[in-house]
């Protein structure tokens, strides 16, 4: 099965992001359930922003929605990340959103 990449327009840009479901190491042997999204904002070899997002402990089934990446774009865009630029990454630390 393909990766599933998803549209989303936020003013006069577009921004191609998709969401992968990941599993970490926690706290006392816990296991938590981690959201990796991957944003491109400038085509393919545009600068893409990452981010690994903790999952609510009580949804299992949480994915992050078009708001919750718009958020993500904006926070970063706030914070130094320019797509444009060709090649490398942009990692938000310590990205956790609660679903609206």
């Amino acid at each position: 099965m393909g990766v599933r990449l998803r549209t989303l327009h936020i003013g006069a840009a577009d921004f191609v992001w998709r969401a992968a479901v990941r599993y970490a190491p926690g706290t006392e042997g816990a296991c938590l359930r981690v959201v990796r999204v991957r944003v491109w904002g400038g085509g393919k070899h545009s600068r893409v922003l990452q981010a690994d997002l903790t999952a609510p402990v009580t949804d299992e089934s949480w994915h992050p929605t078009p708001r919750d990446v718009k958020a993500l774009v904006e926070h970063a865009l706030a914070h130094g990340w320019r797509p444009e630029v060709r090649g490398g990454m942009f990692v938000l630390r310590n990205a956790h959103l609660t679903p609206a």
